[in-house]
């Protein structure tokens, strides 16, 4: 199959921009790539597909295009619903530089439909003795059979166990068995595939690590025959045609995501307009959950919260990923879990996650807001990866949370500056002095026994601490103040 095979299907609708000389160029495979950089997962003649995702400025065309070519790739396919329906000119013209032939594919047509034309193609023209093999693996794609369907149909073409688990180690299909150090064993190799522990793992899509699904096959494909590991190199394209399918059917069920979300986050909205636009979803007990931005954390979110049974919608609003998902069960401990699992595929950036929980759509509201200061400090915490939840978070520091950073660093250097100052200067313990007796809630007796002093020098070290802050730890106003300012620092 060529791209003028391609081109020539007309329901599809493709615009060849750049490439009129190439036409003739074979396709091999199709893979989808929402990476600046999906040359791992190339091995040369593909026809990618990409909706954009990664285009931030100029200088990301040129990278994503020429590492295409250095990967001999045949030609890029361009979605470009994420860019307003305009191709950037940058994309065009790197693409010019490069020989890259660049084809724009209508908004209204999904890569998986496609991906399903290229692999049907493909499988018609081949002549080999794995001819049926293909046509029965690609018939359980065409007749919608779904992903638990294609993957017992692979384990008869194959003869062996198969499953697919994605990068937090969730079973999505098949009977295999979850394991997070093997999963953390493919998310850290260079390339895919790889053996480990008599396992073959495939790559099934050229999306980054923490939002790819694996395909697992018993057995080391080393051994196989050349005509068994095409077969499994193909299953592995048709899971992530499979996979396409469901993150646009998610994508289509998600838009209803940002409307809610606004109403949630407005302080002018009404319980009535909630309810009313609740209304046309299907949650009801809601587990929020808000994960601080990332270029692809929505869609993290939106594979986590998958793992999960119960309606599930997620959006973005002004650069913050909100998920809300109706269920009631609890969710901390798997999550954290899952999450933990996948942060070798998170990068340097990690991910952090903010939980909150409403019983009702009259506490919806709460419950996001709860979630969004969870995950303020949570993003506080040491660590790359953190999932806090709002009920595991004492009440006061989610108020504090909830206070602008300069306001929070002004309120704690008003009250313990002067203290900061002095223990500085005189090499002296005033705030550990300090913190200790309002940890004894103001006994003498015991906060003396804990700094190891006689009870006449703390009475001093707390007349120094009055006079310092203007606050006087035994009287009950002032010693919120303290405590809440030195809560602020421990941050």
């Amino acid at each position: 199959m060529n791209l003028k095979t391609l081109l020539k299907t007309a329901d599809l609708g493709l615009d060849l921009l750049v490439g009129a000389d190439a036409v003739d160029r074979p396709i091999t495979r199709v893979f989808t790539a929402t990476l600046r950089d999906p040359r791992r997962f190339l091995t040369g003649g593909e026809l990618v597909l990409s909706g954009m995702e990664w285009w931030q400025a100029p200088e990301d065309s040129e990278a994503f295009v020429a590492g295409l070519a250095e990967a001999g790739v045949t030609a890029l396919g361009a979605g470009t619903a994420e860019s307003g329906g305009v191709l950037p000119e940058h994309v065009v013209e790197a693409c010019k530089r490069h020989n890259v032939p660049l084809l724009v594919v209508p908004v209204h047509i999904p890569f998986a439909t496609i991906s399903e034309r290229v692999i049907l193609g493909l499988a018609a023209e081949r002549s080999t003795p794995n001819l049926d093999r293909h046509r029965r693996l690609v018939a359980v794609v065409t007749a919608g059979g779904g992903l638990d369907a294609l993957v017992k149909a692979g384990e008869t073409e194959l003869g062996a166990e198969c499953w697919v688990l994605s990068a937090a180690g969730r079973v999505i299909a098949g009977k295999g068995e979850s394991s997070e150090k093997l999963t953390k064993r493919f998310l850290h190799a260079e390339r895919l595939p790889i053996v480990t522990g008599g396992l073959s793992v495939f790559a099934t899509t050229a999306k980054e690590r923490a939002l790819g699904w694996f395909l697992v096959v018993a057995g080391d494909y080393r051994t196989w025959e050349r005509e068994r590991q095409d077969v499994a190199s193909e299953f592995a394209t048709l899971i992530g045609l499979e996979r396409s399918r469901i993150d646009e059917a998610r994508r289509i069920e998600n838009r209803a995501a940002k409307p809610l979300l606004r109403l949630l986050l407005s302080e002018q909205t009404t319980q009535n307009d909630i309810q009313s636009q609740l209304a046309a979803t299907e949650l009801d007990d809601t587990e929020v959950v808000t994960v601080s931005s990332t270029k692809h954390s929505a869609a993290v979110v939106d594979d986590l919260l998958s793992a999960f049974d119960g309606p599930a919608l997620v959006g973005t609003v002004d650069d913050e990923a909100f998920g809300l998902l109706g269920t009631n069960q609890p969710i901390t401990a798997e999550l954290k879990a899952m999450v933990r699992t996948m942060e070798p595929a998170l990068g340097p950036t990690g991910l952090v996650l903010g939980l909150g929980r409403s019983t009702d759509a009259t506490g919806l509201r709460t419950a996001i807001l709860q979630a969004r200061y969870a995950r303020k400090l949570a993003e506080r915490s040491p660590g790359r990866v953190t999932v806090m939840a709002g009920d595991e978070v004492a009440s006061h520091l989610l108020l504090l949370a909830a206070v602008p950073d300069e306001l929070r660093r002004s309120f704690r250097n008003q009250i313990l500056g002067p203290l900061s100052t002095y223990d500085a200067t005189h090499k002296s313990e005033l705030t550990r002095t300090l913190r200790v007796f309002l940890e004894h809630s103001g006994s003498w007796t015991l906060a003396a026994a804990e700094l190891h002093v006689h009870v006449n020098t703390l009475r001093y070290r707390i007349t120094r601490i009055t006079e310092l802050t203007g606050r006087d730890p035994n009287r009950f106003g002032d010693r919120v103040d303290l405590y809440l300012a030195l809560a602020n620092e421990t941050e």
